[in-house]
């Protein structure tokens, strides 16, 4: 059986409105994380999908983030077979921290990648 490659892309290549899937856990979220990004945790992800059809709704790519792309690789395999325009970001927080991209949390602590 062919399984076609992860649609993948850089952290630079993620738009600063692109819609952003978090899908770590509630401890790393709260560490530090993507303004604007829909937090999932895959732990959850099946029992709420819904949100994410939501979200994908008006055409929007899901750009799919973890700590460092193994989880994200997973639910956006799941979300392409959905038919879900979705792509895995490459590298996931780690990458985006070291890119310099902007990370912010809910209780204005300064943001790291737990």
């Amino acid at each position: 059986m062919n399984f076609a490659p992860l649609p993948s892309v850089d952290v630079a290549s993620v738009p600063a409105d692109g819609l952003v899937l978090d899908v770590r856990e509630d401890d790393e979220w709260a560490a530090g994380h993507v303004e604007g990004a829909l937090h999932i945790p895959m732990s959850d992800f099946v029992a709420r999908f819904g949100e994410v059809t939501e979200a994908v709704a008006e055409g929007r790519r899901a750009y799919v983030m973890c700590r460092v792309g193994g989880r994200s690789a997973q639910v956006t395999q799941y979300l392409v077979q959905q038919g879900i325009d979705a792509v895995n970001i490459d590298g996931g927080m780690q990458a985006w921290d070291s890119a310099g991209r902007p990370m912010t949390t809910d209780n204005g602590t300064p943001a790291f990648v737990l």
